[in-house]
C-alpha cells in the first residue's frame, strides 16, 4: 500500500475514534430513536428545538468560522418563514412546501448576496459590520410589520402546506409528525455533516487564516473578501431553510420570529454551545430552549431577564462555552486521580 492510502486511511480512523463525533453519533441516535418513548407534546419541543438547533449552526457557521457576528440572522429565518406562508399555499400541489422554501431560500440568498457584497467587498468589518446587521433586523421586523396586506402586520400568518414531493405522476405528502421530526432530523445532520466536512479540509484553514488575520491572508493570494461573502450568503439561506421548517411544523409565523430579540437570543445559543465547534451551537440551543420551557412556567415574564443574567453569567464563567468545558472534563478528572494516588 502506498503512502498516500495509508494516509487516508489513518484519516478515516482517526476521524472515527474522534471523541466530538463519537458523541455527535451518540446523540443523532437518541434523537432517532426518541419517538419511540415520547408524547405528542415532547416530541413537538424536540422537533422545535430542532429547528432551532438548524438557525443555531448557520450562525455559528458565520460567526465561528468566518468571524462575523451577527444581530440580523433572525431576519433571514423570517424570510424564509414567510415566504413559506405567502408562497407556499398558492402551489396547488403536493410540492407547495417546497416550492416555499426554495423561494424562502432564494429571497434570503440574494438579499444576503447584496448586502454582504456592498458591506464586505466596502470594507466594513468588525463592529461597524455587527451594527449594520443589527439595522437588518430592526428593518425586517419594521417590514413584517408595516406591509400588513402581505405578511399581516402584527398578526403574523397562519397556515403552511405540509412537506411533500410530486414527480412525474408520484405525489407523496408528510402529515405524519413523526415523519415530519425525522425530516427535520435528517435535515439538521445533513447540514451538520456538509458544514463539518467543508470546514475540516484546506478550506476550513483558509476561513480560520481569514479570521485571524485577513491581512495576511490577503497578502498570500486569497480573495477574503470572496470567501467572506460566501459564508455569509449560505449561512443566510441555511438560516431561511430552518425558517420554512418552522413555517411548516408550527403553521404560524409572527414579527417576533425576525425581531433583535430573536436574533439575541441565536447569539446565545451559539455563544452557551461554544462559538466555531458546530455541534455545541446545536447542544445550546437545547439548552437554552429547555431553561425557557422552566422559567416559562412560572412567569413568562421572567425569561427576558433570565436569559441577559444566564448570558452574563456565562460570558464570565464559561467564556468558551459548553462544549469546551466538556473537554477539559475528562483532563481534570486524570490530573486528581493522579494527585490522590500521588498522595496515596
Amino acid at each position: 500500500m502506498d503512502g498516500t492510502g495509508l494516509a487516508s486511511r489513518h484519516d478515516r480512523t482517526a476521524v472515527v475514534s474522534n471523541p466530538w463525533v463519537l458523541m455527535t453519533l451518540a446523540l443523532v441516535a437518541i434523537a432517532a430513536a426518541y419517538p419511540s418513548w415520547t408524547d405528542a407534546y415532547s416530541l413537538s419541543v424536540i422537533r422545535d428545538a430542532l429547528i432551532f438547533a438548524l438557525l443555531a449552526l448557520s450562525l455559528d457557521y458565520l460567526w465561528g468560522k468566518a468571524g462575523i457576528l451577527s444581530f440580523g440572522h433572525a431576519a433571514f429565518f423570517g424570510i424564509g418563514a414567510y415566504s413559506m406562508a405567502i408562497f407556499g399555499p398558492k402551489v396547488d400541489s403536493a410540492n407547495a412546501a417546497l416550492v416555499g422554501l426554495l423561494t424562502g431560500t432564494g429571497i434570503a440568498g440574494a438579499v444576503a448576496l447584496v448586502i454582504g457584497y456592498f458591506l464586505i467587498f466596502g470594507g466594513v468589518r468588525g463592529a461597524y459590520l455587527t451594527i449594520v446587521t443589527l439595522a437588518i433586523s430592526l428593518v425586517a421586523q419594521h417590514i413584517a410589520i408595516g406591509w400588513s396586506e402581505v405578511t399581516g402586520g402584527d398578526s403574523g400568518l397562519i397556515g403552511a402546506p405540509p412537506p411533500g414531493i410530486e414527480i412525474f405522476g408520484f405525489s407523496y405528502v408528510i402529515l405524519d409528525p413523526v415523519h415530519q421530526y425525522y425530516l427535520i432530523l435528517a435535515v439538521t445532520v445533513i447540514a451538520l455533516l456538509a458544514i463539518w466536512l467543508a470546514c475540516r479540509g484546506h478550506y476550513g484553514r483558509v476561513l480560520a487564516a481569514i479570521q485571524d488575520n485577513e491581512l495576511r491572508a490577503r497578502t498570500l493570494g486569497y480573495n477574503t473578501s470572496l470567501h467572506l461573502l460566501i459564508v455569509f450568503v449560505v449561512s443566510a439561506m441555511l438560516a431561511a431553510v430552518a425558517g420554512g421548517m418552522y413555517d411548516i411544523t408550527s403553521g404560524y409565523v409572527a414579527p417576533d420570529l425576525i425581531g433583535l430579540f430573536m436574533s439575541t437570543e441565536i447569539i446565545v445559543w451559539v455563544a452557551v454551545g461554544g462559538r466555531g465547534t458546530l455541534i455545541g451551537p446545536i447542544i445550546g440551543a437545547f439548552v437554552v430552549i429547555r431553561l425557557q420551557q422552566e422559567v416559562s412556567s412560572v412567569s413568562y415574564k421572567l425569561w427576558p431577564m433570565f436569559i441577559g443574567a444566564f448570558f452574563v453569567a456565562m460570558v464570565f464563567l464559561f467564556p468558551n462555552g459548553l462544549l469546551p468545558l466538556l473537554r477539559r472534563i475528562p483532563r481534570i478528572v486524570a490530573s486528581r486521580l493522579l494527585r490522590t494516588r500521588g498522595a496515596e
